[in-house]
């Protein structure tokens, strides 16, 4: 599963959380269990009931704390295309351009970094041509030039933000 927050664009005040609310953002980062009811059985972990697992997770994402909350697949894996993407953009100008680039369906996780080539995004596409027609179609609405960076190693890193 992918929690993503808006605050990985950097844009954010850090939000208070609610107790529920932490523990739901911190539990949901570990994925979920394989079984008929995946809310129910988070929901008795956490000592709640699933109706106030799955407000708080609407809340959550209807506050924009959260941004998205779904399976992650891996495109590479499904015959599809996959690449790490990079934009240097005017500081000025950043959010109006990261909202241009968050409107393609294939755009995901999109970061603010503090370097040179200052935004990072993933693309995911259903075939891999369609990787270069994306970074194009990227360059022609935003105006900058978009650094395709596909991996040549994958290393798994389980990572969790906690809150």
């Amino acid at each position: 599963m992918s929690v993503m927050t808006e605050r990985a664009l950097g844009n954010l005040e850090r939000p208070h959380f609610t107790e529920l609310e932490r523990q739901v953002i911190n539990r949901l980062q570990h994925g979920m269990p394989l079984e008929r009811h995946p809310y129910a059985a988070i929901a008795q972990e956490l000592g709640t009931s699933e109706q106030a697992l799955l407000d708080t997770l609407k809340s959550l994402l209807d506050r924009r704390i959260l941004t998205r909350f779904g399976p992650m697949f891996h495109a590479g894996e499904m015959g599809g295309g996959l690449t790490l993407a990079a934009m240097r953009l005017p500081e000025d100008d950043f959010d109006r351009i990261a909202a241009k680039v968050n409107e393609f369906d294939e755009v995901a996780h999109n970061y603010r970094r503090e370097h040179e080539l200052n935004m990072w995004f993933v693309v995911a596409t259903e075939a891999e041509e369609r990787i270069a027609e994306v970074l194009e179609q990227i360059e022609e609405v935003t105006g900058f030039p978009v650094y395709n960076m596909p991996k040549e190693e994958e290393f798994h890193v389980r990572l969790h933000f906690a809150v």
